[in-house]
């Protein structure tokens, strides 16, 4: 079909690849056609279709391979499901195999007691001076990086407990909370998106024009005392957050 030089526009063309993407078409890990073939396709100048593929990699859509051409991308994303994740360490099982079991999950992990930054501070109801222990983790899915997690707890508290290990044991943190008679029965998220910063970018091998999704939350105990503040950083094209609730 011959196409009108003077009426496709790059997001004409982007439109176009993304619907052979979304149909099916094009499938993960297929290649893209190329500038040239675009070109060719369109009948258009090779700057019309440079933008229309950086349109797609500025979407997550597809992503380029040095020497290799331009891709759809293939990571399936990873569902994060709430609230029913923050109930699994009762019976033992940790938070990351409540979201998706089949799919192991390699973090590494560093531990260090130190004084907290002003609004954990606050957000611990700590005093001037009091450290809390921090623990700085990057979780990996399937040899890609998907987020990047901080989570302060009073270090009084959990000092010499298994929190201060970079294995926490069966339940994780929260377990371990409760075997200090400081069990959470209580959280608080606030999430926010926002393009990366450049250290974020790098650790987490984001896409071109991928955003990130901010997610704070506060754990309480039964009388209010606030007891961990776990700010995480997600590669929002890498995820899908899920939400059960009723309407009570």
């Amino acid at each position: 079909m011959e196409v009108a030089v003077e009426r496709v526009g790059y997001r004409a063309i982007a439109d176009g690849v993304r619907g052979l993407i979304d149909s099916g078409e094009l499938g993960a890990g297929d290649r893209v056609p190329s500038e040239n073939e675009l070109m060719a396709t369109y009948g258009v100048e090779q700057p019309t279709a440079r933008r229309a593929l950086e349109v797609l990699k500025n979407e997550g859509l597809i992503v380029a391979r040095r020497g290799a051409g331009t891709f759809v991308r293939e990571f399936r994303p990873y569902r994060r499901v709430s609230p029913d994740r923050l109930r699994s360490w009762g019976a033992g099982t940790s938070i990351w195999a409540a979201d998706d079991e089949r799919r192991p999950v390699v973090a590494g992990v560093e531990v260090a007691e130190e004084l907290p930054p002003g609004h954990i501070g606050r957000a611990l109801d700590l005093a001037d001076g009091d450290l809390v222990l921090v623990r700085r983790r990057s979780y990996v899915v399937e040899g890609k990086p998907i987020q990047l997690a901080e989570t302060y707890y009073p270090a009084e508290l959990v000092r010499g407990s298994r929190i201060a290990e970079p294995d926490t044991g069966p339940g994780g943190a929260y377990a371990r909370l409760a075997d200090l008679g400081a069990a959470p029965v209580r959280f608080r998220e606030e999430l926010r998106s926002r393009m990366p910063r450049e250290e974020e970018r790098k650790a987490l091998d984001l896409a071109q024009g991928t955003p990130v999704i901010c997610v704070v939350r506060t754990a309480y105990t039964a009388d209010g005392t606030p007891v961990e503040v776990n700010e995480m950083t997600l590669d929002a094209g890498s995820y899908v957050l899920e939400y059960h609730f009723t309407a009570e």
